[in-house]
């Protein structure tokens, strides 16, 4: 077990459950000393007056905020704890949200809370952990680790609680911040452009399978590492041209699925996805019609958005690629 960064408890209403916090992810990225290259001594950094020439003890140091007309306002290190949030020992949950009303981009750093080992601690934290995951809500609250007040969320994930810190509201840069960085769309694209991008995304969207993606830099790193070491040469890569954008979208958005899918084909992947000509058409509008329109619905919602599209497209259902999902339900079990 790694040591605990923080304990306390999580409290909500009159509920207090024990916890330690441990981190909940690990950095591999591979490190190097800076050294002088001359006679591999390791470089250290130090701190010197600019007015003075000489090296600064910690204690005469201050902390200088910057004014907008570059004045300065010095703060000690004791004026700067006067800043500090009052010190807690407790994870305040201020309330559970849909999960799917959060935007990733608002989450930082994971940690995990493990129970303290007493059995009543236990069995409240299991009957959190059961509750949120039965609701599928996400617990908004705030804690102090070390000096600083952090806003976190709670969920499950892999039938531990895991706290991740937050971002605020006003860290977040918007669409608004790029202004002029980012040009309008121009000419909206037409009917036969947006079915070839929505058909091109469609055949290459599959399940996310987090061990599917492996730190490609960290493994050529050490290989780079290891044949250094072994006293072999290093050949360096030759610089990369940048690519140019295409002339035909359409063309290339063709040419983009027609290898996708014979990739697919030759996997045996693609002969299904591809073989759902006429007669298949046929057979499925046939066995629709057996069934009732209630058993339809039912079954269109059980499927996947691209599932759905798929269906639309035999159909040739027209404004398919503007569709919801549920949209797409809607009109296959009207069709």
């Amino acid at each position: 077990m790694p040591r605990s960064l923080w304990t306390g408890s999580i409290s909500f209403g009159l509920v207090n459950v024990p916890v330690r916090l441990v981190t909940g992810v690990r950095d591999l990225s591979v490190r190097f000393h800076q050294l002088h290259e001359k006679d591999m001594a390791r470089i250290e950094v130090r701190r010197f007056c600019k007015a003075e020439g000489r090296e600064v003890p910690w204690e005469e140091i201050g902390h200088g905020y910057e004014l907008d007309d570059g004045g300065l306002v010095v703060l000690s290190d004791e004026e700067l704890d006067a800043a500090d949030p009052k010190h807690t020992r407790t994870i305040d949950i201020e309330a559970f949200v849909d999960e799917d009303e959060i935007d990733p981009i608002f989450y930082d750093r994971p940690y995990l809370l493990v129970p303290e080992e007493n059995e009543g601690v236990v069995r409240a934290y299991h009957l959190l952990r059961e509750v949120m995951e039965r609701s599928g809500r996400v617990a908004i609250a705030r804690f102090v680790l070390r000096t600083k007040e952090q806003l976190t969320a709670l969920r499950v994930r892999d039938g531990a609680l895991m706290l991740t810190t937050m971002r605020f509201h006003d860290e977040v840069r918007g669409r608004e911040w790029l202004g002029d960085a980012l040009p309008d769309g121009g000419k909206e694209p037409s009917e036969e452009e947006l079915e070839g991008a929505v058909s091109l995304i469609e055949a290459m969207s599959r399940d996310f399978d987090p061990g599917r993606y492996e730190d490609e830099h960290r493994k050529r790193l050490l290989e780079l590492i290891g044949q250094k070491r072994a006293g072999q040469e290093i050949e360096l890569p030759p610089e990369p041209e940048a690519p140019k954008a295409v002339p035909d979208l359409m063309a290339a958005l063709e040419a983009s699925l027609a290898r996708l899918r014979a990739g697919g084909a030759a996997s045996g992947a693609g002969a299904a996805g591809a073989g759902g000509g006429a007669g298949a058409g046929a057979a499925t509008r046939r066995k629709r019609a057996r069934r009732s329109p209630a058993s339809l619905r039912s079954e269109l919602e059980r499927l996947s958005r691209g599932e759905l599209y798929e269906r639309a497209q035999r159909q040739k259902l027209p404004g398919r690629s503007k569709m919801s999902k549920d949209e797409l339900v809607e009109a296959l079990s009207s069709s």
